[in-house]
Formats: structure tokens, sequence, C-alpha cells
């Protein structure tokens, strides 16, 4: 069964296509990113060109793909999206190249799944809007050359540390996406509120937004799950006492943690007390793959300082402790 708090995204989150911001304007947080973006995009259209190529990254449930999407509603383009494990072969990735109009966004999310020997392909692509692609084997190959017109790529990642050096400095426009304050976050689910037409009190909207883990994905999942119990139990409106049971019984603590977050804390205390300790072992130690714990669990764990690294391994910190109610044992 899914966490209702993992910050990937689920096949509930896809359905609601009506909660994604359709303009700068309209997104919220992000302030830096989306006002230089804002002002990327209006250089661009003055000088009547492509924009720069755009480099998204951070933690998943950030805004990375809507971000993408303004950006060709800006621009006035259409936008074609690909995943990186979806290019398997150098073909792949020149077909959805050769069927570019000038000044398309091409969206390509999770970029640094795409394997080395494909990724060659788009440097010309983005440097000189160029397709080399080499046809046939052994004797027989040769190359080709094909013109492109001129397109922005949009990359997301969550990984930009596994992004070659060649391919992240094609980017023109790098930017990396933070977790939300609670105040944005509030905002977040009082609009999706409006979006579904389902009333909160503004106390009820913090109090959901403050267990939300900073994340915009998160916080529009649990908003849907806490109306269902508004709408059974209650009287249709959110209120506070009606998003403190939900999120009780969806078991979503006061800082947004759940079961998942306690095992691999307690695991840490309880088996390595308290760390340092590397990430191998804590893999090991609770059944989870390493890359899941880097990309998942932790960035919210050391947002939040109950997790920190050190040169030595992870450590549980003092709050950790306290916040699980366990007594810190003397080393």
């Amino acid at each position: 069964m899914d966490r209702i708090i993992t910050n990937e995204e689920l096949i509930e989150d896809t359905q609601e296509e009506t909660l994604r911001p359709e303009s700068i304007e309209e997104y919220i947080g992000q302030k830096e990113v989306k006002e230089n973006i804002d002002i990327f995009i209006k250089a661009a259209k003055m000088r009547d060109e492509s924009l720069d190529h755009v480099l998204l990254y951070g933690p998943p449930g950030l805004g990375k793909t809507t971000l993408a999407h303004i950006i060709a509603n800006e621009l006035g383009s259409n936008i074609k999206t690909i995943t990186g494990p979806s290019i398997e072969k150098s073909g792949d990735l020149a077909a959805v190249l050769s069927n570019l109009e000038s000044g398309d966004v091409l969206f390509v999310d999770e970029i640094h799944r795409i394997p080395r020997f494909i990724e060659e392909i788009l440097y010309s692509a983005m440097e000189d809007f160029k397709l080399n692609i080499i046809v046939g084997s052994d004797n027989s190959s040769r190359s080709i050359n094909i013109d492109l017109p001129p397109f922005t790529l949009v990359g997301a990642t969550t990984r930009a540390g596994d992004l070659s050096s060649p391919l992240r400095d094609r980017f023109g426009i790098v930017s990396k996406l933070q977790f939300y304050t609670t105040e944005e976050l509030t905002q977040i689910v009082k609009r999706t509120s409006r979006v579904l037409e389902c009333p909160i009190d503004q106390d009820a909207a913090v109090e959901l937004a403050r267990r939300s883990r900073g994340t915009p994905r998160i916080a529009n999942r649990l908003f849907k799950r806490v109306r269902d119990y508004a709408l059974v139990l209650g009287s249709g409106t959110i209120d506070l006492a009606i998003t403190k049971t939900a999120l009780d019984k969806l078991k979503v603590d006061s800082l947004g943690l759940d079961d998942t977050d306690y095992h691999l804390l307690k695991s840490i205390i309880e088996k390595f007390n308290g760390g340092p300790v590397g990430i191998e072992a804590i893999a090991s130690s609770i059944g989870e793959e390493q890359t899941t714990i880097e990309d998942v669990y932790e960035p919210y764990l050391l947002q939040t300082g109950l997790l920190k690294r050190t040169s030595r391994g992870r450590m549980v910190t003092d709050k950790a402790y306290q916040h699980l109610k366990i007594e810190k044992k003397e080393k």
C-alpha cells in the first residue's frame, strides 16, 4: 500500500489536472525561481527567440512538472513530454526531436535516467539544433544530420548530481526548487479548496499545511482525504477538529511524519545508538533501497532537523529524540 505522504507521484495525483496552475501569476511559492523564469521568458519573447534550456531540480512533488507546463503556456508554445526511462535507444529520442516544431517545449522528466550513450544525441540538439545520428552497423553504418527547429528543453530531476557535466553545462537556466513554507502551503490548500468547491476554515488550512511535509503534492492529497472525512462525519466544511481527526486516523503526525519515518529514525536509534551510520547499513536495517531513502525519506527529515549528515554517516538529532519521546542514552 502506498504511503499517503510519499512525495512520489501516485495515480490519484495525475487525475486532478484542474489543480495545476496555468500561469506564473497563479503559481504559489518558489518566489526567486518564479521571478527569474518570468524575466527570462519575457526577454526571450521580446527578442523573438526560443527560451534557453531549463533544468529544474529538487525533491519530488515540489512543482517541477507544473512549472514546465507554465513555461510552455507563458511562451504560447506546445509542450511534449517524455521521461528518461522511456528513452531506451537512440531512435526513440530521434523520433521525438524530429517531430518538434519551432518554439516547442520538450519536457524530459527524470532526465538523469537517460542512458549516457543516448544522452550524447542531446548535446548537438540542444547546442546547435542539429540531430546527428548513426544508422546501420559495422561497415554499413552512416551518419545522418538533420536540422531541428529552435526549441526549449526543460529537464526535471531529483538527482542533479547524477547528470553528466556535458549535459548539465548545456542548460542556460538552472533552478533548484525548495520545500514550501507553511504559509505558502496554506495558500495552496485554500486554492485547492476553491477549485474543488469544498470550503475550509483558516485554522484547518494551516494545520493541514503544517503536516504536508513542505510539499504541494502531499498537501493536495491530504486535502482530498480530509474532505472525505468532512463529508461523511461533518457538515462538508473542513474545520480544525475534522482535520485533526482525519490526519490522526491517517497516522500523519504534527510534523507530517508517518510510520515509515518513525521506523527509519527508530532503527538508527535502536540499532546504531543514534548514529553516525552509513546509508548502506540503514537501507539493510529497514529493508529499503538506498536511493529510495536518499530521494524519498531523507530530504524532509534533513529539512526539519530530525536527521543530519556528517562525514561519518547519518545521525538522529536531539530534536528527533524529543519528537519521538525517546530518552537519549549516553555513549
